[in-house]
């Protein structure tokens, strides 16, 4: 299977989300050499302007680009991409190795999100609901998911 790696703008503060992410890589450990990488979040003002978030969004994006594995298969978190299933994500999994696929890159932007060049450039536009959720509570959820589609193709119980 593929191996993971997590690209996330901004460092997790909140104690119970950094346990609940680190219980969920050592899981995935299991089935997938995974790796974190955190970029800095651009400090904006209380009330930014869209042009003073478009620039601090490039500038991410520059540092993204630099922390993204070669060849890797990208796949940006975003509210306006498509939603799939615990099973499909599994089934995308599946496929990507099929392909000899060997890292998927999972991009979470900050606050304002991922500059819309890097969504462009991603392989699958991916959300996990037309809800709001803090950024560090959609990293929890998203290593729960990878790590629930592994199980999913070994087969185990996790899944009911």
């Amino acid at each position: 299977m593929p191996g993971l790696s997590f690209v996330f703008v901004g460092r997790m503060k909140e104690p119970h989300f950094e346990a609940a992410f680190a219980e969920y890589m050592k899981r995935l450990g299991g089935y997938a050499k995974c790796e974190l990488r955190e970029i800095a979040e651009q400090r904006l003002g209380e009330k930014p302007s869209e042009r003073e978030i478009a620039a601090a969004l490039e500038r991410e994006a520059r540092e993204i680009e630099r922390a993204i594995p070669r060849g890797a298969y990208l796949c940006a978190m975003c509210v306006e991409g498509e939603q799939r299933s615990s099973e499909e994500l599994a089934k995308l999994f599946r496929e990507l190795d099929s392909r000899g696929v060997g890292r998927i890159c999972f991009l979470v932007g900050g606050s304002y999100g991922l500059d819309a060049a890097l969504k462009k450039r991603a392989d699958l536009r991916l959300s996990m609901s037309k809800m709001t959720f803090p950024h560090h509570l959609a990293r929890v959820m998203l290593a729960e998911q990878a790590y629930r589609a592994f199980t999913i193709n070994a087969g185990k119980r996790y899944h009911k």
